[in-house]
């Protein structure tokens, strides 16, 4: 907890708004979207997911996974407690639903689907994108594919799976995501595994979006790597995700907002 705050002081020390961009491409993300203030029809629907799952008092049994297919954590957990914990803030889920819309990709993967708070955020934002969401417990995955029935997210294909033995899976060569969320494990080594392995499916218009970047001092280092890639050009430090596009045509740039 104590690097977090020294980690956010020192972002709050370095970031900036729309006024010290003078990049025209991230000047209209901010202003167009990550600034966009205005109520949206979509954000009722993302609460009535939320309050839906907040409602909900069954226990489930609940495993993490770690780097490999190695299980690390089992116990039960509150429905409603995870949903309150370990999802997607109201807020972060309003602004994951306007970057997806603003971007309208057709192609996107999620990696780590929880109770699909985020997964709602990005369906709604562009109903005739496909979706593959991934999920390495299936108790929260169960949950999940029910609520995505009842909401309707018909665009949304879950899949049970350990994370590294898809994305070990040579036709992901053959897929161009135009969006991928990684959510699924907050340790330097799977961050860098996922990063490498989804490499070959990067297009010009690819946006990648790394949650918990200042989670710890090796999630930090994991950032600085992709940062530095030769293959990355623009990055967007918001201090809670780190978002990575592959642009030729735009020079090698980073930035620290604030949202």
């Amino acid at each position: 907890m104590l690097f977090q705050l020294q980690s956010y002081l020192k972002f709050l020390w370095h970031s900036k708004n729309e006024h010290a961009v003078h990049s025209p491409f991230v000047f209209s993300l901010l202003t167009k979207c990550f600034y966009d203030k205005k109520s949206k029809s979509e954000y009722a629907i993302l609460r009535k997911y939320r309050n839906t799952l907040l409602a909900n008092s069954n226990s489930i049994e609940v495993t993490d996974f770690g780097a490999g297919s190695k299980v690390f954590k089992s116990n039960t957990r509150v429905v409603a407690k995870i949903a309150r914990t370990a999802g997607i803030s109201s807020k972060r889920a309003e602004l994951l639903f306007r970057i997806t819309h603003y971007f309208q990709p057709e192609t996107i993967l999620e990696i780590g689907t929880s109770l699909g708070l985020a997964t709602s955020a990005i369906a709604m934002a562009n109903l005739k994108s496909k979706i593959i969401t991934l999920e390495g417990c299936s108790s929260t995955m169960a949950i999940a594919k029910s609520q995505f029935q009842v909401f309707h997210f018909d665009n949304v294909n879950p899949i049970v799976t350990e994370f590294s033995n898809y994305l070990s899976d040579f036709r992901l060569q053959t897929l161009n995501f135009k969006l991928i969320y990684f959510d699924g494990n907050h340790s330097k080594k799977a961050t860098l595994d996922y990063f490498e392995a989804l490499l070959p499916t990067i297009t010009n218009d690819t946006l990648w979006i790394f949650d918990d970047i200042h989670w710890s001092p090796e999630m930090e280092e994991a950032w600085q790597i992709i940062k530095n890639h030769p293959k990355v050009t623009v990055t967007i430090d918001t201090f809670q995700w780190g978002l990575v596009f592959f642009r030729r045509e735009q020079p090698k740039q980073h930035f620290i907002i604030r949202t």
